[in-house]
């Protein structure tokens, strides 16, 4: 009976949700985990001032960056090789960015994915010399049948093994849109289902994923091991809405297959600095987070 008390009381302690005693006045050391934030969550402030805003990132404790300015070869403004530098300047490591390069109608028709890859090649090559690991399509439409769509998964798988043979990783990143029905199939799961494993991985935002009525963690089972970047997203800050399951999604991460953890915050109850350091502490206390996902 004692024991099972002890377990029990052990499994509550085992939570992200507040603690009602003082952790922080037993912490000495401050706790460190290797968590990346995306940079569209200080899109504001890093518009007008780049290099002091990925100080502060850094300063907060956050370890990589995923970037959301990629444009003409250039990321923010600046070269590659410019980017990297600042972001291991300011303490942390290039780890993946979202751009994207949508299909036009006639090459939807054609299948013709010659000029959007000489495009992806250029893009490749910026990303390489800037660090990144992962490079994520951050975007689309819901298509008009699941023609367009397999065609878009084709897309994709080429994509894919283009970064592969380059040493990068290609991904997709999910809103809530995916989780609507192309003739009477969801759209994730086609997607999940028509694109190969060895090319192509998913960055699973759970907080879209919960707004498109699923369960994130549904979905690690169902899919294992597709989910290598997870985009940890709340309403606003991290865990104030209580509609998002972490405690499940922190103990189901290696069924995921996750390497890495990225914050995202969009909406804010305060400053997006404030906003976004409270995204992070959150997860620093949370003993559910891992100090480390990468292999």
């Amino acid at each position: 009976m004692k024991s099972t008390i002890l377990l029990s009381l052990a499994f509550m302690l085992l939570s992200c949700s507040p603690k009602t005693d003082n952790a922080a006045a037993k912490q000495e050391e401050p706790v460190k985990k290797d968590i990346a934030l995306q940079l569209y969550s200080l899109r504001d402030t890093i518009s007008g001032d780049f290099e002091g805003t990925v100080k502060k990132v850094g300063e907060m404790g956050y370890t990589a960056v995923e970037a959301a300015g990629y444009k003409d070869g250039k990321f923010y403004g600046k070269t590659p090789e410019e980017f990297k530098a600042a972001i291991e300047g300011a303490g942390m490591k290039v780890l993946s960015s979202h751009t994207n390069r949508a299909l036009s109608e006639n090459e939807l028709k054609s299948k013709d994915f010659t000029e959007a890859l000489k495009w992806w090649d250029e893009a490749i090559q910026a990303h390489k010399a800037a660090g990144m690991k992962y490079i994520v399509d951050p975007w689309m439409a819901v298509p008009k049948s699941l023609q367009d769509l397999k065609t878009y998964c084709d897309y994709f798988n080429e994509i894919g093994k283009r970064c592969k043979e380059n040493g990068l990783s290609f991904g997709y990143h999910n809103h809530a849109h995916e989780f609507t029905k192309i003739e009477d199939k969801m759209m994730y799961d086609f997607m999940l289902e028509n694109t190969n494993p060895e090319y192509v991985f998913f960055q699973m935002d759970v907080y879209w994923v919960v707004r498109g009525q699923n369960s994130p963690v549904d979905y690690f089972n169902k899919y294992k091991g597709r989910f290598e970047l997870l985009h940890i997203k709340d309403n606003k800050e991290i865990g104030q809405s209580g509609m998002v399951g972490f405690d499940a999604i922190f103990k189901n991460t290696d069924i995921a297959g996750t390497k890495h953890i990225i914050v995202e915050v969009e909406k804010y109850n305060y400053t997006p600095e404030e906003s976004v350091k409270m995204s992070l502490d959150y997860l620093l206390e949370c003993p559910l987070v891992k100090a480390s996902y990468a292999e």
